[in-house]
């Protein structure tokens, strides 16, 4: 399994980004695909999640700060995940990653629901 992210940058505050995970070689049982950040000297934490399976838009996760703001879709003919991010906030500067594994409901917000990781995009929010 292998993930690509793209589509990070530097952005104003306010402003809107929308980030792009490719997948390739993807498990089929229970697969998921995770975004997560790291900002500088913090940990990384969960952003939002997405089930590769369930209908046309898939079973969405996200974090609870960030509902509202960021949007998780997936695109079955192109293997991708994006993240749509809104109302960017200088907090929000941090590199973002996407995962790929097979997490259980209790797992999907956590690195260790992830078995494959990409090798990040910076995303700057600054004016």
């Amino acid at each position: 399994v292998q993930l690509v992210e793209s589509g990070g940058g530097l952005v104003q505050p306010g402003g809107s980004l929308r980030l792009s995970c490719a997948v390739s070689g993807f498990l089929l049982d229970r697969p998921a695909v995770g975004w997560f950040r790291q900002a500088p000297g913090k940990e990384r934490e969960f952003v939002s999640a997405i089930r590769w399976s369930g209908g046309s838009t898939g079973n969405t996760y996200y974090a609870d700060s960030l509902k509202g703001r960021f949007t998780i879709s997936r695109d079955k003919a192109k293997n991708s995940v994006y993240l749509q991010m809104t109302s960017l906030k200088p907090e929000d500067t941090a590199v973002y990653y996407c995962a790929g594994g097979r997490p259980i409901l209790s797992t999907i917000r956590t690195e260790g629901g992830y078995t494959n990781w990409g090798q990040g995009t910076q995303v700057t929010v600054s004016s």
